[in-house]
């Protein structure tokens, strides 16, 4: 038993050093790493997209007065952006199929239309970005084939350069894609119809406003 009570004293005279060097550690919180943030999202570069939407607007002939038109439009877009901080400028074109039309019946009983079978537009675009939205104020010139037709008369057309003005906010989809909407006025002034909407020399005017959607690649 006196063996047995020296052995327990003498495990205890050696753990209380050790006791004693645990209590003197300094003990620190756990912190979990934050997610590293993701990288910052650049606009510079070129891309190319399709785009489609809706117009809907006016036309006037100087004989039948004016009368709504409307109709829908797809095409491609290719164009280049520069980003300066925050700011993004550059530069943007698209080519579009497009159905926009109307008929006036009411002066014109046979029914006087107005149609528009392309439409371009060559604009500069300035935005400000907030990572990976774009909000954007555009503008530039426009170009498109105005038609003017008549029940039993031969009609005539020109291709008319003119400007348009709009804004529209673009973002990321993923990777290299984005996807924009976007409002642009387009106004094509007008034309000189002649003899081929009747025996008076008809000035025909064409402008509208244009709704579109379209998805972008960048490279």
């Amino acid at each position: 038993m006196k063996r047995l009570c020296i052995a327990l004293a003498g495990l205890l005279v050696m753990a209380a050093p050790a006791a004693a060097a645990d209590l003197g550690q300094p003990s620190y919180p756990y912190y979990k790493a934050p997610p590293a943030p993701l990288p910052v999202y650049s606009w510079t570069g070129f891309y190319l997209g399709v785009n489609g939407g809706g117009g809907f607007g006016r036309s006037a002939w100087d004989s039948a007065g004016g009368f709504d038109i409307s109709g829908g439009l797809v095409g491609g877009t290719a164009g280049y952006n520069y980003q300066i901080g925050r700011a993004v400028i550059g530069v943007e074109g698209d080519i579009d199929w497009a159905d926009i039309n109307g008929t006036n019946t009411s002066v014109c009983a046979a029914g006087c239309k107005t149609s528009d079978s392309w439409l371009s537009t060559v604009r500069g675009r300035v935005g400000y970005s907030v990572d990976r939205f774009l909000p954007y104020i555009t503008g530039g010139a426009a170009f498109g084939d105005i038609r003017a037709s008549s029940p039993g008369l031969a009609g005539n057309s020109a291709t008319n350069a003119g400007w348009t003005i709009g804004a529209g906010i673009e973002g990321v989809i993923a990777g290299p894609w984005t996807a924009k909407l976007e409002y642009l006025y387009v106004d094509l002034g007008n034309f000189n119809c002649g003899l081929g909407c009747g025996p008076a020399i008809d000035n025909v005017s064409f402008h509208t406003n244009l709704l579109r959607a379209g998805v972008n690649y960048r490279f």
